[in-house]
């Protein structure tokens, strides 16, 4: 099955990690701007990346956006 990305979660997951963007993007070695930037969906997280995030924050990379089924 072909999915589609839509909204990115990364703010509903950091709010479940109680992390901020801030304190993501200083872990990551990251502009926060660049984590804000996938937060208001202006970027979508290469892969590599989000595997990092995901990581970081303690959640399946899956759960970084909603996937919408393409049939």
């Amino acid at each position: 099955m072909k999915f589609e990305l839509g909204r990115c979660l990364l703010n509903e997951r950091l709010m479940e990690s109680e992390k901020s963007a801030e304190s993501l993007a200083r872990e990551l070695l990251f502009k926060p701007e660049r984590v804000y930037d996938f937060i208001e969906n202006k970027r979508v997280m290469p892969l590599k990346i989000a595997i990092s995030i995901a990581d970081s924050i303690g959640c399946d990379v899956r759960a970084l956006y909603e996937l919408i089924p393409n049939e």
